[in-house]
């Protein structure tokens, strides 16, 4: 029996991106009031059969979505803000492929340097009260999640980012919809809650629960030792985060999975926001846009 596939997506500049089996699709509103949209190809690492290993496929699932995602965030903002009057938005030069890719890095630098290693300074700083290697792994967990919401509740205050938060809000709604079979129309969309249980969000705060069993079974080497797992260790958090996600979205209806999710969706309320007809019309088109593109790919040629 052929694996079910789930539709995810992300929330960019004045847009939405739609993940398919075959293609991302990206709509994204444009200054003149019209929607751009277009399919951009997945290569093989991403919808080959290394995707539908357990475990393994955590790891694929982040590098696309750093890589296919900064790509989409990228082209959206090129789109937002293009010349209202021009009749055609060009295509991305070397020079800005260089610039992405610099982003990038040094977006992944910041994120493991604020997110992994300072929780553990910060907790290695308090070593002479805390003799237990246990609570100095709890106490690095919980300025993990401080970092993390406090990071989320701080950029939710943002002009822009409350409206990428929208968008994030109307790719929720328009999945929530295109599961339980409803047209896909603002009106019909704007039914559905702002939070869904495989969101991002929640596979950040599943990383940091993940990360604090992983590295309690470390107990507290050196601060070297401690360093390099941190390092080392990240693609085996997500690998697990991913899965425990999936679970947890595959068995909503289980008490015990309701459980293992609620703490996401409730982390949502900071990442999310109601979108308005406008920006539901957008992920609608995005979600439409993904639906074709499979259906095309899967359509034997005459």
């Amino acid at each position: 029996m052929a694996q079910q596939f789930y539709y995810g997506g992300q929330a960019v500049i004045e847009g939405v991106l739609i993940r398919g089996r075959e293609s991302v699709s990206l709509a994204v509103r444009c200054p003149n009031g019209s929607i751009w949209c277009d399919a951009l190809p997945l290569g093989m690492l991403y919808k080959g059969p290394l995707r539908r290993i357990p475990l393994v496929r955590g790891v694929i699932v982040l590098v696309e979505t750093l890589l296919v995602g900064m790509r989409a965030l990228n082209r959206s903002a090129e789109i937002a803000m293009a010349d209202p009057d021009a009749t055609d938005i060009p295509e991305p030069g070397r020079a800005d492929r260089l610039a992405l890719a610099g982003s990038l890095g040094l977006a992944l630098l910041v994120g493991v340097g604020v997110f992994f290693l300072l929780p553990l300074f910060g907790a290695r700083s308090l070593d002479f009260i805390i003799p237990s290697a246990l609570a100095s792994n709890v106490l690095e967990g919980v300025i993990r999640l401080a970092l993390l919401v406090g990071y989320i509740w701080a950029i939710g205050h943002m002009q822009d980012i409350k409206r990428v938060f929208a968008y994030h809000g109307a790719e929720h709604m328009t999945i929530h919809a295109y599961e339980h079979g409803v047209a896909l129309e603002p009106e019909q969309i704007a039914r559905f809650p702002t939070a869904h249980p495989r969101c991002g969000t929640a596979f950040l705060l599943t990383v940091v629960v993940v990360s604090i069993l992983v590295f309690a079974l470390l107990g507290r080497p050196s601060l070297e030792i401690a360093v390099l797992s941190r390092l080392a260790l990240v693609p085996v958090i997500a690998s697990i985060s991913y899965e425990l996600l999936r679970l947890g979205a595959a068995h909503e209806r289980n008490a015990l999975a309701r459980l293992m999710i609620l703490p996401g969706l409730a982390l949502q309320r900071l990442t999310t926001r109601i979108p308005d007809e406008e920006q539901i019309e957008v992920a609608a088109t995005a979600m439409k846009n993904a639906l074709a593109a499979d259906a095309e790919a899967t359509t034997p040629s005459p």
